[in-house]
């Protein structure tokens, strides 16, 4: 058990992004009032000098490593050098630096896109490099691996309480609604939501709808987040998820029901589907005691609403480093 005191001085590197922002709301709701950021303007996570100078005048406690250059499908295969080369920089400035200066622990978050692609389902975090990847986001699942070996060696050679979790497919607030750079279920609110404003009787969406997914409201991380890094102390990464899955066409049509009724869908199977399914066995983090509390229909429902809220012309959110 790490003792997370309301004073300890904790870092959530990537602050402003889907992930980090939701653990900064976690956090505050918790009662913690020492959070450290930094935006990317304040600190280029890819410099090491840099970071190292920000850890030293700083000296964060706790690490919360969430920042990353993300996206979807076409993000990651029209992107691969920078998906590779940020990822990899990243998580070795932030990880080298919190060595260096004292952090008692850092938990870096993953993806589960890290296993691979004919993986068996539930996938179990032992079947990690056990097949190749799936090629439309091996540069950015690489990258998510390097960072997994980087805190068990500094584990290993210099005793580092450094923990990995690898998430699943994640939504909600401060999400990236971008049609070229976010991920499939912000994507289809988008989608949906443009062709009710534009009158569209149809929506068309990538591939056949067969693959299947799992989707973890990013509150839920949040809350995970926070569990893990008072109770996981294993060299081994965690799953993080809700244990269930869906097909595209099953989120397509509850996204549909939500944001546009009367919208009629056309599957373009010319573009491809990805990994057939990526569901993650959560037996680990189960048996701990952590559990998703907000179920799909009801996340995808609070989804749009803040994207309402929100949205001005462009996309909601970017996919960045913070």
């Amino acid at each position: 058990m790490t003792s997370l005191e309301p004073y300890s001085r904790i870092y959530v590197a990537g602050h402003r992004g889907l992930v980090g922002s939701a653990i900064v709301r976690r956090l505050q709701r918790e009662g913690f009032g020492n959070i450290l950021t930094a935006t990317r303007e304040q600190l280029d996570l890819r410099d090491q000098a840099a970071v190292n100078d920000w850890f030293r005048v700083n000296r964060p406690e706790y690490v919360f490593l969430a920042a990353g250059t993300v996206g979807g499908i076409w993000a990651n295969s029209t992107r691969p050098a920078e998906f590779i080369y940020d990822n990899l920089m990243i998580h070795a400035t932030v990880v080298h630096a919190a060595h260096l200066y004292g952090t008692k622990r850092l938990l870096y978050l993953g993806s589960s896109c890290i296993y691979p692609r004919e993986c068996p389902q539930p996938m179990k975090e032992e079947y990690l490099l056990t097949g190749p990847l799936e090629p439309t986001n091996e540069p950015y699942a690489i990258a998510k691996i390097a960072g997994i070996k980087l805190c068990q060696a500094y584990r290993r050679q210099y005793g580092s309480d450094f923990i990995s979790a690898m998430p699943t497919n994640l939504y909600g607030p401060n999400d990236n609604f971008d049609l070229e750079s976010s991920h499939v279920l912000p994507a289809l609110i988008r989608k949906f939501h443009d062709a009710k404003v534009a009158g569209q009787k149809s929506v068309t969406i990538w591939g056949t709808g067969a693959p299947r997914r799992e989707f973890l409201h990013v509150d839920d991380l949040a809350g995970a987040c926070l569990f893990i890094m008072r109770n996981w102390n294993q060299d081994m990464h965690v799953n993080v998820g809700t244990g269930e899955d869906l097909t595209i066409r099953e989120l397509a049509e509850t996204i549909r029901d939500i944001v546009y009724p009367e919208a009629e869908l056309v599957w373009d199977a010319s573009k491809p589907d990805g990994m057939p399914q990526k569901l993650l066995d959560m037996t680990r983090l189960h048996e701990l005691g952590w559990r998703h509390k907000i179920p799909l229909k009801e996340g995808v429902q609070m989804t749009y609403e803040w994207f309402l809220k929100h949205q001005k012309g462009g996309s909601a959110g970017k996919g960045s480093r913070a």
